[in-house]
């Protein structure tokens, strides 16, 4: 069993940064990969980034240029730096974290971007 936890979330003005944060924590495979996904309201759960542990990295159209998906300097956590936010980003972000057949998600951390 694999337990997530996000964090980092916040209100942040058009055009600010922001980081958000995954750490696992139980039985971690050693090999995995790990995602973020966000879900506004009223729309459906979109992939935002995604990072494997061979350093495998993908984004979302919208995210290239200004997220950065990276493993964080303690273990198991993934971060996800986002940079020129729009309201549009305005979500909720939610790690995934997948090893195997097994799969798991996090509670999700609210992202505000508004002036």
């Amino acid at each position: 069993q694999v337990t997530l936890e996000e964090s980092g979330g916040g209100l942040v003005q058009p055009g600010g940064s922001l980081r958000v944060s995954c750490t696992a924590s139980g039985n971690v495979d050693s090999t995995y990969v790990r995602a973020w996904y966000r879900q506004a309201p009223g729309k459906q759960r979109e992939f935002v980034a995604s990072i494997s542990t061979g350093n495998s990295i993908t984004y979302a159209d919208f995210a290239k240029g200004r997220f950065t998906i990276s493993r964080g300097d303690v273990k198991n956590r993934v971060d996800l730096q986002m940079t020129n936010l729009k309201p549009a980003d305005t979500a909720v972000y939610s790690c995934e974290h997948s090893e195997g057949s097994a799969l798991f998600w996090g509670r999700g951390t609210q992202v505000t971007v508004s002036s």
